[in-house]
C-alpha cells in the first residue's frame, strides 16, 4: 500500500550527501542555530564544494525554518567547510544571515586560511572555530579573527574547560559548550558565561520519585486504553473525549488543519473522530499526551515529533506493518525526558502494547531495530547505522519529517 507519505519521499529530490541537523541552545533553552551534520566525500573535514552545491537548495529551504514562540522563524546554520571552500577563488552561495562558517581546528594554520578568514569576517560572515584546546598555540592566531568557539565538554574535561574559557575572555568571543550529555553540564557551562550550548543534555530524564503523569492527562490515558479496544467506534472515544473541553475543541480542530488538509466542517466530536479514523486518532492522543509540558523547550517536542515521523516513514519504505506504531515508539521515546519520570514507571502508567514497551525500553524487536536506525541518524552516527534503505531515503524521510513537524507544531498552537 502507497501512502501519501511513501509517495512524497519517492517523488522528492534525493541527495548523495546524508543530512541531520543538531540544535544550537540559548541559556534559555530556545533554539538559537543548527549544525548541520553532513555524511559523504570526505564530510569528516567538512563540506566540499561539491557538497554545497548539492545541498544548499534543500538546506535553505527545510533546515533554516523553525516553529519556536508561536511562529515560524528562520535560525542560522552551522556549517564546517573544508579548506578547499575557504580558499575558493569565489565562495560559493552561502547567504551569510543564513550560514556560520565553521573550520576546524588544526596544528598548522596557514596565512593563507588566516587572510581569507579575515577577508570573510570583514564581508559580514559569522565564523566559529571548533575543537578548540587551550594548549594548541596554533590556534591562537585564529582568535582575534573568529566570532564563535565551541569547546568540546567531554574531551576537556572540567579543569581544562576552565582553563579555555579563562584564556578566551580577552578576545570578547561567544562560546559555545559542545557535547552537553547532563543537566549539570549545563547549570556548570552557565556559570561560566558561555553563550551556546549543545549536546542532548534536554533529553536526559530528572526523575522525580513518586511523580505521576499530570491530572489533565488522565482523560487521554482513558482514550489512549480504549484505542488500543478492538470494539472501539467513534461514539465510545467520543463519550471519553467529551470530558475534557480542551481536547474536544482540540480534535475539532485537527480536522481543520494544514497537515491533514480536510477542510470539511464537522456536527459532532464523533463525526470529527470519524473523518480522522482510528489510525489518525490514537497518533493525535499520542500527540497530545506529549504536548503541553511546563518548563520544557519546545525543541524537545519538536524532537519528538520528527523522531517519531521518520520512524514512521522508514517503517513504511521498509514495507513493516503498522506503522503508526513505530510513530507511537518514535514519539515516545523521549517521554521521560519531557515529564520526568523514568521510562519503566510510564511504561506502567501508559497502556502501551509489550511490542511497544520492549521498544521503548530495551529497543527490542522491529519497532526497537527502526527506533534504533533514527536515533543513530538524528545525532549524526551515521557509521553506526544499518541502512535498512538506500542512503538517500534516509534524508528525505527526515527532511519530510522535519517539515512535518514544523506543520503539527503550527497545528497544535505550540
Amino acid at each position: 500500500m502507497v501512502t501519501r507519505a511513501t509517495q512524497a519521499v519517492e517523488d522528492d529530490d534525493k541527495l548523495d550527501v546524508v543530512l541531520a541537523c543538531r540544535p544550537v541552545f540559548t541559556k534559555n533553552q530556545d533554539v538559537a542555530a543548527f549544525e548541520l551534520l553532513l555524511h559523504g566525500g570526505d564530510s569528516a573535514q567538512g563540506a566540499s564544494l561539491s557538497d554545497i552545491e548539492a545541498t544548499s537548495s534543500v538546506i535553505l529551504g527545510t533546515y533554516t525554518h523553525i516553529f519556536q514562540g508561536g511562529k515560524v522563524q528562520s535560525i542560522s546554520t552551522f556549517l564546517r567547510v573544508t579548506d578547499e571552500v575557504l580558499l575558493a577563488p569565489e565562495l560559493p552561495d552561502l547567504p551569510k544571515k543564513q550560514y556560520i562558517l565553521e573550520v576546524a581546528a588544526r596544528d598548522k594554520v596557514s596565512g593563507a586560511l588566516v587572510d581569507r578568514l579575515r577577508s570573510l569576517g570583514r564581508r559580514g560572515y559569522r565564523l566559529a572555530l571548533a575543537g578548540f584546546e587551550p594548549d594548541n598555540p596554533a590556534l591562537d592566531v585564529l582568535l582575534g579573527v573568529v566570532h564563535i568557539v565551541k569547546l568540546d565538554i567531554a574531551t576537556l574535561g572540567l579543569e581544562r574547560l576552565q582553563q579555555a574559557v579563562e584564556k578566551l575572555k580577552p578576545y570578547g568571543l561567544d562560546l559555545l559548550a559542545d557535547n552537553l550529555h547532563r543537566r549539570e553540564d549545563f547549570g556548570r557551562c552557565m556559570g561560566l558565561g558561555f553563550t551556546y550550548y549543545q549536546g542532548d543534555f534536554l533529553s536526559q530524564p530528572y526523575p522525580v520519585k513518586g511523580k505521576k503523569i499530570a491530572g489533565n492527562k488522565l482523560v487521554l490515558l482513558q482514550l489512549l486504553s480504549e484505542l488500543h479496544n478492538p470494539h472501539a467506534t467513534p461514539s465510545t472515544l467520543e463519550e471519553i473525549a467529551i470530558k475534557d473541553a480542551n481536547l474536544t475543541y482540540r480534535i475539532l480542530k485537527i480536522v481543520n488543519s494544514a497537515a491533514l488538509g480536510f477542510g470539511k466542517e464537522v456536527d459532532s466530536l464523533s463525526h470529527a473522530i470519524a473523518l480522522l479514523g482510528m489510525e489518525e486518532i490514537k497518533r493525535w492522543a499520542n500527540l497530545f499526551l506529549v504536548d503541553g509540558e511546563k518548563d520544557k523547550p519546545a525543541e524537545l517536542t519538536r524532537s519528538m515529533l520528527v523522531r517519531g515521523r521518520m520512524c514512521e516513514i522508514l517503517a513504511e519504505l521498509s514495507g513493516k506493518s503498522r506503522p503508526v506504531n513505530h510513530f507511537i515508539v518514535g514519539l515516545l521515546s523521549r517521554l521521560d525526558a519531557l515529564m520526568d519520570i523514568s521510562m519503566e514507571e510510564l511504561m506502567r502508567q501508559v497502556p502501551l502494547s509489550q511490542d511497544v514497551k520492549a521498544a521503548l525500553v530495551h529497543r527490542q524487536g522491529d519497532l526497537g531495530e527502526i527506533l534504533n536506525e533514527v536515533e543513530h541518524y538524528e545525532s549524526g552516527r551515521f557509521e553506526a547505522l544499518a541502512w535498512l534503505l538506500d542512503k538517500p531515503y534516509y534524508e528525505v524521510a527526515y527532511r519530510h519529517s522535519t517539515a512535518w513537524a514544523q506543520q503539527v507544531q503550527q497545528a497544535m498552537g505550540r
